[in-house]
């Protein structure tokens, strides 16, 4: 079945939404390259639209009604967003489901060493890399530093034009024999993704160097630094969540700028083409929801991701809220919700041609990809969505004039992966995957197009009003 690319078929007026997407969408990239950072930026732009804080709700002892607009953060790395239905809630909400965390590198909790008279911080990368890519492009360090008075210390080094980078060496090709004849995955080693942060030694006020009393001077050096401008001190890693992500902005890609290409974009552009049906949604029967989650690129896993009961729980609240609390209709809410698992796809590459299957691929400018099941080796770990379910889906997204597509990621036995759906699938509620198709996917800069960004926003929008 052909599909028609969606860019022969835009009126001017929709060129020119599509574009005020592609800079507000870049905005928020820029503005949130960490999960803490995307949760952060989520509330300044819900409140802008009337959300209020669930907590302040339930604090307040204020009850909730049909038009009503709350959000719930979950130890600042998630969020859920709901804009309250005519129908109580046991009749099942509207789901818009994504993740906001991506592959980087972390810091350990005890990084900072010298060697030879380099200080480093060292590192354990987060979700699937190939660490190869890593090397020799400048990073910045975002994240919090937890002290032990209770405060915390937001840290962002490398984003500003005046701010230094840090970054991972790379052996020089003159030495590099051995190494090129390595597999990849072994090319670059996941203990030697230590990140570079300084050179210089402590210098005594009369000019002695440091390391006449220190033994390791520029070490001391750099924690001097982080004294005066964080006041944080080297036992302070202990509780620190520090993230390591590339310090390049995003940038509009190709001479016809029809793509983007920015850090981050599995899974924030699902996330944030989520978020803006979410906001753009007027008061329906049924309840719309916004569901950005962590972990996702690790298993879904800790108190912040999928398999957690925050969600669970929130909703219990805002039954509550809405005084239409109990256990059953809790059960009988979540079994009844509709959901689209909002996660990304791989981009059919002519380069990589041999891994793909054409007829069962996602393409660039052919809209809203949708995964009736993901998983690999036999659909193992996947949530293989009802046909009568995506047959509704079908429906709604041809009478909103919604380009959309059907994939799987590469071949049977050579590709495979999944996203949070299968975890929502256990509540018993419908729910199928879909999202937008990347170039470069889990790479430090991956690249979507234009189109496609629009068009999944345009697709959520009308599942939450016809679902």
């Amino acid at each position: 079945m052909k599909q028609e690319n969606a860019w022969k078929s835009y009126s001017p007026e929709q060129l020119k939404e599509l574009e005020e997407l592609a800079v507000r969408y870049r905005a928020f990239l820029d503005a949130g390259k960490t999960e803490r950072e995307c949760v952060r930026e989520a509330v300044r732009i819900a409140k802008e639209h009337g959300y209020e804080d669930l907590n302040e709700v339930i604090q307040s002892g204020k009850k909730l009604s049909a038009g009503d607009k709350v959000y719930a953060v979950f130890m600042e790395k998630a969020i859920s967003l709901f804009h309250i239905g005519r129908k109580p809630l046991k009749k099942g909400m509207r789901i818009l489901g994504a993740h906001i965390d991506s592959p980087r590198l972390d810091l350990k909790q005890n990084p900072l060493y010298e060697d030879t008279e380099l200080a480093y911080l060292d590192t354990h990368y987060y979700g699937g890399v190939k660490k190869y890519q890593w090397v020799t492009i400048p990073l910045a360090i975002h994240g919090i530093v937890a002290k032990k008075d209770g405060t915390v210390v937001d840290i962002c080094i490398g984003e500003q034009e005046s701010d230094p980078v840090v970054f991972v060496s790379d052996l020089l090709i003159h030495l590099a024999g051995e190494q090129l004849e390595k597999k990849a995955r072994l090319v670059i080693e996941g203990e030697d993704l230590d990140i570079l942060i300084g050179s210089r030694p402590l210098v005594s006020e009369d000019g002695d160097a440091a390391e006449k009393k220190e033994k390791e001077a520029v070490k001391a050096n750099i924690l001097g630094i982080l004294k005066e401008k964080y006041d944080i001190e080297e036992d302070d890693f202990l509780s620190a969540e520090l993230e390591i992500v590339p310090a390049s902005k995003s940038r509009d890609c190709g001479l016809d700028r029809s793509m983007i290409m920015a850090y981050g974009q599995d899974d924030r552009v699902c996330a944030y083409t989520s978020l803006e049906a979410q906001l753009a949604v007027d008061t329906q029967d049924y309840t719309c929801c916004c569901l950005l989650v962590d972990k996702e690129e690790i298993g879904s896993v800790g108190a912040t991701g999928m398999q957690s009961r925050f969600f669970e729980n929130t909703v219990a609240e805002l039954m509550n809220c809405l005084g239409e609390y109990s256990e059953l209709d809790l059960r009988r809410c979540l079994s009844r919700c509709r959901m689209l698992s909002s996660d990304v796809s791989a981009a059919y590459d002519p380069l990589y041609a041999s891994y793909f299957e054409k007829k069962n691929s996602a393409y660039f400018g052919k809209g809203l990809v949708f995964n009736k099941y993901t998983g690999a080796r036999g659909k193992s770990g996947s949530n293989d969505a009802n046909a009568e379910y995506f047959a509704g889906i079908r429906a709604l997204l041809e009478k909103h004039n919604v380009a959309f597509q059907t994939a799987e990621l590469g071949k049977v036995d050579v590709g495979g992966g999944g996203t949070i759906a299968y975890i929502s699938a256990l509540y018993g509620m419908e729910v199928i995957d879909s999202g937008v198709a990347v170039l470069n996917m889990h790479a430090p800069m991956e690249v979507t197009s234009k189109s496609d960004v629009y068009e999944a926003k345009k697709g959520y929008l009308a599942f939450l009003l016809e679902a």
